[in-house]
Parts: structure tokens; sequence; C-alpha cells
């Protein structure tokens, strides 16, 4: 078997890693515990990962980057727990692991601080027109004597979905001198609380300056924005996506990016993931996209993986799962 990467051998029982790396100390964690480690590049096919999850016959799935299915979860007769390196757990078939009695875990609280500053760092960018500015000048140009740049005191920014990364982007928007509208149907005693105003989406969007998203992408979250909800915001307005890449009708917004109808996005998640070289956005100036790398920071990455091989552990221990932590096939989506 090619390309599974060990990191020792001789215990008892088995984690494979959907990508090439985790922190060191969660793999020192693990091997502490009579875990040994092995590694699948990521978004390697579907049969490919099943295939070394059956040769190795693996106790637990730590999951990075790919799309983790039945046929994967159903490669080994000794799988008893699959985590998130992370909180977004989209990319494993929930139902498919719930209905053979393997749960399936996130790292809740790993990564909120670095996924609310990347959502910050875009909106910073896309309202102070940072892209546009910087490609004039080296083309040549000097647009000096007629720009007109936009303050962020005063400005609103509304925010979709308020857990811990919400409430972070909420914190250091209000520390920048803006105003903060949030929309969570399940926190509202939460927002109002921390001070921020709660507002239905419908009517928060035409006074926005800044829109971001913050929310789970579910059945009910899928395409939350779409035409219709883009027509709403204002001329000038701009969006930030940390979260999922299904929250957004990728059609629809390059449409309101090519007709100016919104100003500027900064999306860090996608429909497709890789998206695909034919992407409707990518013509787009207005368009700024990074690679979901939003919470990939050093002392994020340490701690997802930490959280996870906790939950490892703990359940190849005997233990119940944590509840707080544990994903339901029913709030995702289809």
């Amino acid at each position: 078997m090619t390309n599974i990467l060990p990191n020792g051998s001789g215990r008892s029982r088995r984690v494979l890693v959907s990508h090439t790396q985790i922190a060191e100390s969660a793999i020192r964690l693990l091997n502490a515990h009579d875990v040994d480690v092995f590694f699948s590049p990521p978004y390697d096919p579907s049969e490919v990962v099943a295939a070394r999850a059956a040769e190795l016959q693996i106790d637990a799935l730590m999951v990075r980057q790919g799309r983790i299915d039945d046929q994967v979860i159903g490669a080994s007769a000794k799988l008893r727990v699959i985590v998130k390196h992370g909180v977004g757990v989209d990319n494993i078939d929930i139902a498919a692991a719930t209905a053979r009695g393997i749960p399936v875990l996130r790292a809740l609280g790993s990564n909120s601080r670095a996924v609310a500053e990347h959502a910050i760092a875009l909106a910073l960018m896309l309202v102070k027109e940072i892209q546009p500015l910087n490609a004039a000048v080296k083309a040549g140009g000097w647009p000096k004597p007629s720009f007109i740049g936009k303050d962020f005191k005063g400005a609103t920014i509304g925010l979709i979905g308020y857990g811990g990364i919400g409430r972070e982007t909420a914190r250091m928007a209000e520390a920048l001198g803006m105003e903060v509208v949030v929309h969570d149907p399940y926190a509202p005693q939460a927002v109002q609380a921390d001070g921020f105003a709660v507002a239905e989406i419908d009517a928060m969007l035409p006074v926005l300056d800044i829109l971001s998203l913050h929310c789970p992408l579910t059945a009910g979250t899928r395409n939350l924005i779409d035409a219709r909800r883009l027509a709403l915001m204002k001329p000038g307005a701009v969006i930030v996506n940390t979260a999922r890449g299904g929250l957004i009708d990728e059609a629809a917004l390059a449409a309101a990016l090519a007709e100016g109808r919104i100003a500027a996005a900064g999306l860090d998640s996608f429909a497709q993931e890789p998206p695909t070289a034919d992407n409707p956005l990518w013509p787009l100036p207005t368009l700024t996209a990074t690679p979901h790398i939003g919470g990939v920071t050093a002392g994020s990455a340490r701690s997802m993986a930490e959280i996870a091989a906790r939950h490892i552990i703990s359940v190849l221990d005997g233990n119940p799962p944590d509840q707080r932590s544990l994903a339901l096939a029913s709030e995702l989506s289809a």
C-alpha cells in the first residue's frame, strides 16, 4: 500500500488521518495512549482512502480534508469513532456513520479566534479596496487624486451565526467601531446579553455594509444567500464567507459581482473544494479567494489536533462520546 505514512508501529490501536500531517503534540498524545497514527493524502478518492482503512483495520478516523463517505466508513470493521480536525462536518456522511453506530465528534472551540481574525482581515481588505488599489498601482496608475476611502467606524456588519466564531468576530468588529447586527435563531438571548442587535436576515440585509457568514451548512442553510437575498443588499456592500461554501449560491454571487450590485466578496470556502477551474467567480476582480485556511494557524492547528486526539482516546478507552461535540445527521445537509 503506497502513500501510507505511519509515525510508528507496534501499538494495538490505529487512527487514519485524512491529511499528511497533524501537530506533533497530538501524535505524542495518541502514541502515549496506545494509538498509532497513519496518514492519507488530502482529497484522495474515496476508494483509495477506503482501501487504506481496510488494510490498516483502523479503530478511528481523524478527518481533515476530503470526503468521508459510506465506503470509507464501512471499510474497517474495527472503526469506533470519527473525529473532525475542526468543527465543520459536512464532508462526513453523518447518516452512514450513525447507521453503523459510529459517533462523529467535532473539535469545538479550537479555531474560533483564528477564523474570526480571517473574517475581519477579509472585511478590512474589501472595504478598504486593497486589491483594486494594489492592481492599479502595479499597473502604473496612481488613483490618489480621485480615491475616497470608506470608514469602519459607524459601518454596519451583519453576522449570520453566533457560535464561537461569530462571537469572536462580533467582538473584533465592535472594537473597530462597527455596529453589529446578528441573526441566529438559536442564540438570540446570548446575542442580546453581549449587547448586540438581533435581526431577521431579510430585514438586516438592506442596511449592511458587510455581511459575514458563520453558520453551519445544513439542509436549511444551503444557498442561504441566493439571488433574492443578494438583491436585498445595498450597493457598495461586501460579503465575507469563512464558514461553508454551500451557504452562498455561487452563480448568483458571480452575477451580482459582475453587475456591480455587490461591491466585493471575500471567500475562504466554496461549494466544491478544491473549486473547478471554470468557476464563474474567477474572472471577477472584485472576488478575493483563499483556500479554506481561515482556521489554519499554528495555534489553532495544534488545538484542533489535540482536542480531536482526546476525543479518540476517550471513545477507544470505552467512554461515551462527548454529547456537546456530537454531530447529528438531523443537523446537517443531505
